[in-house]
């Protein structure tokens, strides 16, 4: 088969571990035990780091003395409609929602309203995954290159100036406008960092033309709709391939589809998609035919996969690798095994969501020189955590295991299209909003974020329902960090295998006795994970607006969203930066050289029951961050985080 492909210039540029039951130490050291058993490390060492982490996070708001890679001092929890980072650092804010890509475009109007054009010449907004693209090999590519943001959702009551009262066609087409991506050209002037009126500098929203390559290609049947073009939406969290490009993972489209239609009944695979005729209040189906389900049932299907787009080619067709299969997309982690093959980690968000993995046919290089992309050719995987700390990769192919024509699959396209279902009849294990995975450059150990969890819906029912290890709060509302570490040769016909553990479990202490963290390093609802060259790991959370600041659920010692630091070695944990009211702290990247860091602040000034609302009267109810301007609106926009000696960030 012929693939898409995006411009090939780009390649220049053995202990048991967590249970229900789980006491602190057992949190920190019986994890760290259990995966250093498996990595073949002393568990005597291991034990004696754990216990210093365990330690130190007794000594609530003493300063730490043990070695580690944390450089910096803690910032306290806040409930400050502000930005704070550590002592001997700065931050700018660049590159908010609404600010024209080039010099002639016009820039946000507020109070009068944006048409959807020119929306979709100036930046979108709440603000997700972000990637930095150094431009240069040597020096100067820490000093200009190409950010690109993803743009999630929009919030209505923001967005147009009359809350949304009444949905038409062209607060649908701004809505539009407003999500997919920015591409921008940034650079810096001193100590500033600005954005570029650059040919280089191009947004892709959810109108712009699309491709689809792997098994649900263009042309298949699936995704025949009335409309056109596909364009992509809800683009959340990120990847970054070997050859350059950036992969836009797409989440919570179902939210945009509804109809009026009573006679609409929603299909198998629909509800398990969280399709319903409602459509969450977005009401685009009241004003565009391509959202309602009754007259598009197809236009679902061309969303909800991972998104490839060439930074360095602005205005190259993006392309829906559709091999990585069809979910709620919370990164497209990209990593290779020792044979060079191309290994692709994604989390499904939603309560009981799956992790996969997609792994290449062969190395991503030698299919590359062969024309083929590694992301259309290889297989997709679910995975299977055992309550005793080992796991399995599971095979989501067609004509394997139940995969068959017998039980109603028609053939890979039909698997990764229902790659949910597929799963599910895999005995795939449900785990507690899988969101962000980081690989560790150290080691390989793989990291991933857990969101949270009511503790129903996924682990079924009564009281003698099983609740798997991975998931060892029966109800999970601060969520926890796992990891796992691949064997490399599982055996002869199995799936391949892995070790478990859990880092951490977030939440507030005074809460619940299993958590193990202090005023400087409690946290709530991790999303973002991300590790940098020194092999720190960076934190990034979201708690829910509904959520924040709220001891009846309790969060009301953990403050605003934050973003915090990680010594993996150590188990040490510190607030590094805390964000406005109302905001989640979503993507984090750096310049190469460590010295420059970018990190997203998403949907600042959201409703929160602490705060209040935004509304047409006062859109500045919760935030009034970053403008502070009695005419403007709350905005997403990009932190620029640097130390005022010019050290890398996060270092000693």
């Amino acid at each position: 088969m012929s693939d898409q492909r995006l411009p090939s210039d780009a390649v220049d540029e053995a202990d048991e571990v967590a249970v229900a039951s789980l006491s602190r130490r057992q949190a920190v050291v019986g994890g760290t035990v259990a995966l250093a058993a498996f990595l073949g490390l002393s568990t005597t060492t291991a034990s004696a780091s754990a216990a210093t982490a365990t330690a130190t996070a007794a000594r609530s708001g003493q300063p730490r003395e043990e070695a580690g890679s944390l450089g910096f001092t803690a910032v306290p929890v806040s409930t400050a409609d502000t930005v704070s980072v550590p002592p001997g650092y700065t931050v700018q804010t660049l590159a908010p929602w609404g600010q024209p890509l080039h010099g002639h475009h016009p820039g946000r109007r507020p109070r009068s309203g944006d048409t959807a054009a020119e929306q979709a010449r100036q930046i979108g907004t709440h603000h997700s995954g972000l990637h930095f693209f150094p431009y240069d090999d040597g020096p100067r590519g820490n000093r200009r290159g190409t950010l690109v943001i993803g743009h999630e959702y929009t919030d209505a009551a923001l967005l147009y100036p009359d809350g949304g009262a009444e949905m038409t066609k062209e607060k649908v087409a701004k809505a539009l406008a407003a999500q997919g991506l920015s591409v921008l050209e940034v650079r810096e002037n001193g100590d500033t960092w600005t954005v570029v009126d650059s040919p280089r500098t191009t947004r892709v929203t959810g109108s712009t033309p699309v491709a689809f390559s792997g098994p649900v290609r263009d042309g298949h049947p699936a995704l025949h709709t009335h409309s056109s073009p596909a364009g992509t939406l809800g683009n959340s969290a990120y990847g970054v391939t070997p050859w350059g490009t950036y992969l836009s993972c797409e989440k919570n489209v179902a939210a945009y589809f509804g109809t009026t239609d009573s006679r609409w009944r929603a299909t198998r695979a629909q509800k398990r998609y969280d399709l319903s005729a409602s459509g969450r209040g977005h009401r685009w189906h009241q004003a565009d035919p391509r959202f309602d389900l009754a007259v598009n049932g197809n236009e679902p299907n061309r969303y909800g996969w991972v998104v490839e787009i060439d930074p360095h080619a602005p205005h190259a067709t993006p392309v829906k690798r559709t091999a990585l299969g069809r979910f709620q997309h919370v990164g497209a982690t990209v990593t290779e095994d020792a044979d060079g093959r191309l290994v692709v980690y994604s989390g499904d968000d939603e309560n009981g969501g799956y992790l996969y993995k997609f792994v290449s046919s062969d190395s991503w290089q030698h299919l590359r020189a062969q024309g083929h992309s590694p992301l259309d050719h290889g297989t997709l995987y679910v995975g299977r955590f055992e309550d005793d700390g080992s796991g399995r990769w599971l095979p989501l192919s067609y004509g394997t295991g139940p995969l068959i024509g017998d039980n109603g699959w028609r053939d890979q396209a039909d698997v990764v299209l229902r790659a949910r279902q597929a799963a599910d009849a895999l005995g795939a294990t449900p785990l507690d909003r899988p969101q962000q995975t980081a690989v560790r450059p150290e080691d390989s150990t793989v990291f991933c974020a857990l969101a949270n969890s009511p503790g129903r819906g996924h682990c079924g029912s009564g009281p003698n329902a099983h609740r798997p290890a991975v998931s060892p709060r029966a109800t999970n509302p601060y969520g926890h960090i796992i990891r796992w570490r691949e064997a490399e040769n599982p055996g002869e016909g199995e799936a391949p295998a892995f070790r478990w553990d859990v880092f951490v479990l977030a939440g507030d202490p005074a809460h619940d006795e299993a958590v193990s963290l202090d005023t400087d390093s409690m946290f709530g609802s991790p999303k973002g994970l991300s590790f940098d060259a020194e092999g720190r790991l960076w934190i990034g959370t979201g708690i829910s607006a509904h959520h924040q600041h709220r001891s009846a659920t309790g969060h009301g010692n953990l403050g605003n969203n934050a973003l915090l630091a990680a010594d993996p070695s150590t188990g040490e944990i510190r607030r590094f930066l805390t964000g406005p009211r109302g905001a989640e702290i979503t993507g984090v990247g750096t310049t190469p050289d460590g010295r420059t860091m970018f990190v997203n602040v998403q949907h600042p000034g959201e409703r929160t029951p602490t705060w209040g609302a935004p509304g047409q009267d006062d859109p500045r109810a919760v935030s009034n961050w970053p403008d502070r301007d009695p005419a403007a609106v709350p905005r997403s926009a990009v932190l620029v985080v640097r130390r005022a000696d010019g050290g890398v960030i996060g270092a000693v």
